[in-house]
């Protein structure tokens, strides 16, 4: 480029001044003036004629031309070669702006396209047309807006269907929210008096949740299922357990339908007969997928239960419960907590306590604990209800005359198993629970009581009776006021089973 610059400062620079004094002089011998003094060189004027045998031109520097068509004619040639000039420049110009060599893909610079072009077929040096876009520019961009805004809208619907649960197909689905997707952490929560206490605080892995909603087919969206359960806190607002859910839902709906005791959470019924004993209670409702045994217990010894009728016992041994699990029927909840469930049998409990219970109790001289485990005593040995009230007067009876009360449900207690024959050697186990080696009441309640045993305990046979015994052939109990008796009739039955 700097070569090209160089050409043109030879072409015009440097000789721009002769030039001029040239095009001077001979416009000024055109004229007939005389050229200035100082002016010692003196450039004919284009297409003069100039006699060098004689050195003086043929009209001189202030001759006229012989007539007017010379003049008319020199004039001609003067412009033509002007214009010669001027179109030779302008080649020039071009070949040093724009070299077609340097613009073709050919190793030799020829290109066969070329052939076909004219002078002036192209313009290297073309106007801009900067901040220009024309109608049609401004229709591209119209239509552009318009189609993300529709893009935007359509997606902003879809969401809003699926948050809100619009125009969804009905479907019901059941999921099961397990215990191992939980996290439990222990917090200080204020209470409604301003104090706090420490609580469990259960965290469940929403990952997990927004999986089996969306594979249940209750949800469409999961980033967007754990965005609202994130800006709404939703972590610790799940339980575990079974839940039916449906379609309808929307997604504050489900959360709240994902919690223990609301309409959504699936319920099992369980029965559980007079006389189970706590162990037993607790593999039923394993069994059933209600909780495990081991949860059970752990909210058996350390639950606080608010009940009058435990205010005798302290937290941290899960025996004290044992008697007051009431029998019935109930329903639970699938992946229920295991104070949840407990709390159940406790709260049948206590409906079932009378004032008047309260006031027999006194009357024989003993609590409400003492005549609980009376009636579990005879829960696990009564045949019949009409055996009940008999039993009663026979443990009141030895109690009374300080005879050990020798009933062998309180050995299989103590043994961890029911046997329907004790050896001599189970008769001699060392527990508490042993009535054959202690007198008096075993240490706690052996079995959970119904009511028919409870009120028997509350209210025993007027009778004497000392002694009872099986008969095998009937599967009822025999009475008797005196070991003779009682001796002669056990001697006619095989307890043993040999």
């Amino acid at each position: 480029m700097e070569n090209d610059f160089d050409k043109l400062r030879e072409m015009f620079g440097d000789k721009s001044k002769e030039s001029q004094n040239t095009d001077q002089n001979s416009d000024a011998a055109a004229r007939g003036d005389s050229v200035p003094g100082d002016a010692t060189v003196v450039v004919p004027a284009i297409g003069s004629a100039v006699k060098k045998d004689s050195g003086e031109p043929e009209g001189g520097a202030g001759a006229e031309p012989e007539n007017a068509d010379e003049a008319s004619d020199g004039s001609r040639e003067a412009e033509e070669s002007v214009e010669s000039r001027g179109k030779k420049l302008l080649e020039k110009l071009d070949s040093m702006l724009y070299n077609p060599e340097k613009h073709t893909g050919d190793a030799d610079g020829v290109d066969d396209d070329d052939d076909g072009l004219e002078e002036r077929d192209f313009k290297p040096i073309r106007g801009r047309r900067d901040g220009k876009i024309g109608c049609l520019g401004g229709i591209l961009y119209f239509v552009f807006v318009v189609s993300v805004s529709v893009l935007l809208a359509c997606l902003g619907w879809m969401a809003a269907t699926d948050v809100l649960a619009l125009n969804k197909e009905h479907m019901e689905s059941t999921i099961t929210l397990p215990k191992e997707v939980f996290e439990y952490r222990e917090e200080e929560v204020e209470q409604s008096d301003g104090s706090f206490e420490t609580e469990t605080i259960s965290y469940c892995d929403m990952d997990f949740v927004a999986d089996t909603l969306k594979d249940a087919g209750i949800i469409e969206y999961k980033w967007l299922f754990k965005a609202f359960c994130w800006f709404s806190h939703a972590t610790n607002k799940v339980d575990p357990g079974t839940y039916t859910l449906t379609t309808n839902l929307d997604y504050r709906a489900l959360v709240s339908n994902m919690q223990t005791a609301s309409g959504s959470m699936e319920t099992t019924t369980v029965t559980f007969p007079e006389g189970f004993t706590m162990q037993e209670i607790f593999e039923r409702l394993e069994e059933n997928g209600i909780c495990s045994v081991e949860e059970l217990y752990e909210a058996a010894a350390e639950y606080s239960y608010n009940y009058s009728f435990l205010e005798w016992a302290t937290p941290g041994d899960a025996s004290r419960l044992e008697g007051y699990l009431f029998p019935d029927t109930y329903e639970f909840y699938q992946g229920e907590q295991g104070s949840s469930a407990i709390n159940r049998f406790l709260l049948n409990f206590h409906s079932k306590l009378t004032a008047d219970m309260y006031a027999q109790a006194d009357n024989l001289g003993i609590t409400l604990h003492q005549a609980v485990i009376i009636a579990s005593m005879i829960e696990a040995e009564a045949a019949n209800d009409s055996e009940r009230a008999n039993i009663a007067a026979v443990i009141y009876n030895r109690l009374e005359e300080g005879m050990p009360l020798q009933i062998d449900a309180t050995v299989m207690y103590a043994l961890g198993e029911h046997k329907e024959y004790l050896t001599e050697a189970d008769l001699q186990v060392e527990s508490p629970y042993n009535t054959y080696l202690n007198t008096g009441l075993p240490a706690g309640p052996i079995s959970n009581p119904g009511l028919a045993s409870i009120n028997a305990a509350l209210n025993p046979a007027d009778v004497s009776y000392l002694y009872y015994a099986l008969d095998t052939e009937t599967g009822t109990h025999r009475f008797f006021t005196n070991y003779s008796e009682f001796e002669a009739f056990t001697a006619t039955q095989n307890y043993t089973n040999q």
